[in-house]
């Protein structure tokens, strides 16, 4: 009987330590993308893990640097539209994203490999 204390203890404890580190890391990545340079470099790792992690990560920077709403309004995008075409299931037009892309700051460049 003192095992299950024990075990329910433990899981309880485990729990409430990662919303508190989740919140904390998610904190630091939105300041830390709050600078172009920084943005730019996430956002073209993001881009070689594959295109569900970068629409995510745009979508990251988009929050750090005022949030989906400000970019809707910049862009003249639909908000509700934007939080799908920034999901991991997003199938966003090429002239949406550089549209969004621009309003960030963040310019596109292709290089030969």
């Amino acid at each position: 009987m003192a095992s299950k204390t024990l075990k329910k203890t433990t899981k309880r404890s485990s729990r409430s330590l990662a919303p508190t580190a989740e919140i904390d890391f998610k904190t630091d990545l939105l300041e830390q993308l709050k600078d172009a340079e920084y943005a730019a470099g996430y956002l073209t790792a993001a881009l070689e893990e594959g295109e569900a992690v970068f629409l995510l990560a745009v979508r990251d920077v988009a929050q750090a640097q005022g949030g989906l709403r400000s970019i809707s309004k910049a862009t003249s995008l639909n908000r509700e539209s934007l939080y799908s075409m920034l999901s991991e299931k997003g199938n966003p037009r090429l002239s949406s994203l550089t549209t969004v892309l621009d309003k960030l700051g963040i310019r596109v460049q292709f290089a030969a490999a």
